[in-house]
């Protein structure tokens, strides 16, 4: 990682909304909803181009069963979230949208950015069809709203790797 950056606190609008135990969160575009295995097959067509994975700290994934072990485990945390387009629920108001990006919060060891508890980091990618629209951006106004007002963060870092000029300007 070769640059960090602090995100101060900022004044955002966004939808809440609980479903069960499961935050999501609603944009003017996007959905932001917990991941579950009937993703694997989305994650791993954006995941296994290698101008996603390797510019964000990750190999590329190379099957099913590597999208499969990634939802398990490390998209299992919380404040880890599929980013979806709006507009593809089912008649029952089920979000059935599939992912193009993932939007998380990391915590404690799963940080390199900082050792203090009240302090994360924001981290994210999206697939290269939606390089460009501004959708991480908006998407991460939510995580950071709901990092410094409902988790009581006091300072949220993120960075970007060398090369890495698509999340350097989104910071």
């Amino acid at each position: 990682m070769t640059c960090r950056h602090h995100v101060c606190r900022h004044c955002f609008s966004i939808l809440f909304l609980w479903y069960d135990t499961n935050m999501i969160f609603q944009t003017e575009r996007l959905i932001l909803r917990p991941w579950e295995e009937r993703d694997a097959g989305e994650l791993f067509r954006w995941a296994q181009d290698p101008l996603i994975g390797p510019v964000a700290g990750w190999n590329a994934l190379r099957s099913m069963d590597d999208a499969l072990i990634m939802i398990r485990g490390q998209y299992a945390a919380s404040e880890v979230y599929a980013v979806c387009l709006k507009g593809e629920d089912d008649a029952s108001g089920q979000c059935t949208a599939m992912p193009i990006g993932c939007i998380s919060l990391k915590f404690g060891d799963d940080t390199d950015l900082t050792d203090a508890v009240d302090e994360c980091e924001i981290s994210s990618w999206i697939a290269k069809p939606y390089w460009g629209q501004g959708l991480i951006p908006e998407g991460c106004e939510a995580l950071l709203k709901h990092g410094f007002e409902d988790l009581g963060m006091k300072d949220i870092w993120a960075g970007y790797y060398d090369g890495n000029e698509k999340s350097r300007a989104c910071l």
